[in-house]
């Protein structure tokens, strides 16, 4: 039976000039998703990522710590929705970063802070309420990120294990799909996007009846050392 890991990428660079950026933290998380894999013997025989810069350099650490060489698919299927451009919409002053910082920093958690914002402005973008004022309305990116699905199923017929770095979005959607299907209530899609830890491992079946869902967000490798479980 083959089977995907579709990876959560590693901390990205909150606040920074370049959020796409892994945080060192983000690194390190990801080498040592490489090093556990490498124990339990998982060799994938191919890896895929989205075409965003975080994605890259977290599956550049998860090899190193594979300590392997594998042929590599890139596909802009499994890239992030544009949470920045969804944000701005909902809060058109925090298209200014030095602005949108300045008032995050007003609360004692920048962090839930930012994510009471990024929750409102989602809510509103998944209602579909909206959709002529996003460059990709929330219908688009699901069906996205369901092609994404089929393409990778044609892929594991030819690769019995594939490793996938891709972002919590895609991946809440892609859980959410194989388990409810395209009626999936955006709800879902929320809940399981809003607990997706960085380089948390979403393992995916495929057997004679399609692709199937089998675990969600497994991180137990975060736990490995004191600092490493992180959502954001």
């Amino acid at each position: 039976m083959a089977r995907l890991l579709l990876i959560r990428h590693g901390q990205a660079s909150f606040g920074a000039d370049d959020y796409d950026a892994l945080s060192e933290l983000g690194h390190e998380q990801a080498r040592v998703l490489g090093r556990v894999l490498a124990a339990r013997g998982f060799a994938p025989g191919l890896v895929l990522r989205g075409t965003m810069r975080r994605h890259e350099e977290t599956l550049d650490g998860i090899l190193e710590g594979l300590g392997a060489s594998i042929p590599l698919v890139t596909d802009p299927g499994w890239n992030e929705f544009d949470f920045q451009h969804v944000v701005e919409i909902h809060r058109p002053a925090f298209r200014d970063r030095a602005a949108m910082m300045a008032e995050l920093n007003l609360s004692e958690r920048p962090d839930r802070a930012f994510q009471e914002v990024f929750d409102a402005a989602t809510l509103r973008w998944s209602s579909g309420g909206h959709d002529v004022e996003y460059a990709e309305s929330f219908t688009a990116f699901r069906d996205r990120v369901a092609t994404a699905l089929k393409e990778v199923s044609t892929l594991l017929r030819q690769h019995r294990d594939i490793l996938a770095v891709s972002s919590g979005g895609p991946i809440a959607m892609a859980a959410a799909l194989l388990t409810v299907g395209p009626e999936a209530p955006a709800t879902l899609w929320a809940a399981l996007n809003r607990v997706s830890v960085n380089t948390g491992v979403t393992k995916v079946i495929a057997g004679r009846g399609g692709l199937s869902l089998s675990t969600f967000n497994e991180h137990t490798h975060t736990e490995t050392a004191p600092g490493l479980l992180t959502y954001r």
